[in-house]
């Protein structure tokens, strides 16, 4: 079951912000333990090799390479190494991504211009480069990572332009999705909802606790149905699942992991 042995997964920002982890490294760590060879990317050398150790340390293979997921020839320049270093890539996993809040008559444009790109091209640029890969091999697996501020909007916390291309991400998947169902290639999303990754502690409470990270975590376990956020594992397992041959029949559609806030209704 959910066996990878043979397939080569390029996972993207796949080290984290500090310790713990993050949605990327449980998912490279995942990939790897069920047989994938992982081709590891980051833009932080120290982050993408702690993942890679970890892997190594557990018998597993991956490789790892710096990039900037926002600049065109580093993306092209991955994808030709990993081609260089293991022949194909199966799987595509896009995890590069970040919020800022804002609305628009306050948000810098420039803030909303990185927004945009952040969340939105570097999925674009993965696909990009790795889809003819794809397309010549007959077959390939695609997940992009979302978020449930895509899907909902809170009173709270106005975050216009992290909204706008995280459900700019899923309607991409879908496009990306009809464009090569029929040349063996699937494309999904995954949601997460709330999660409890080194991101809270690293960026969340300067932003959104007065930098009580305590209380800042009790607030967000308390808004979700199942009382407690989610983790990376809980990623990780979701992108698991969507690029393994027991989906084969899925595409062109998402998995929220949100433990029921989306289902819960606006807070």
């Amino acid at each position: 079951m959910l066996d990878l042995a043979g397939k080569v997964a390029l996972v993207t920002g796949a080290g984290s912000v500090g310790p713990g982890w993050g949605n990327g490294k449980a998912t490279a760590v995942l990939l790897a333990r069920q047989g994938a060879a992982v081709f590891a990317l980051d833009n932080v050398p120290a982050a993408v090799e702690e993942t890679a150790g970890l892997i190594a340390a557990e018998g597993g293979t991956c490789t790892t390479h710096t990039c900037d997921m926002l600049v065109a020839e580093a993306v092209e320049a991955a994808v030709a190494a990993c081609l260089a270093r293991f022949g194909r890539i199966d799987i595509l996993i896009n995890n590069v991504g970040g919020s800022h809040p804002g609305g628009p008559a306050d948000m810098p444009e420039e803030v909303w211009d990185r927004q945009i790109d952040f969340n939105l091209k570097t999925p674009f640029l993965g696909c990009k480069y790795v889809l003819p890969v794809m397309e010549r091999q007959g077959a390939g697996a695609i997940v992009n990572i979302s978020s449930v501020a895509g899907l909902r909007m809170g009173t709270g916390r106005v975050h216009t332009a992290y909204s706008a291309s995280k459900a700019g991400v899923i309607a991409f998947s879908k496009s990306v999705a009809m464009g090569y169902a029929r040349k063996g290639i699937r494309c999904n999303t995954v949601v997460p909802g709330l999660m409890h990754t080194p991101l809270v502690e690293h960026r969340l409470v300067g932003q959104l606790g007065a930098n009580d990270a305590e209380a800042l975590i009790a607030r967000r376990n308390n808004s979700v149905p199942m009382g407690k956020m989610g983790s990376g594992w809980d990623i990780a397992h979701a992108v698991l699942f969507l690029v393994s041959d027991e989906a084969k029949y899925i595409t062109g559609t998402e998995i929220v992991v949100d433990g029921g806030f989306t289902a819960a209704g606006p807070v």
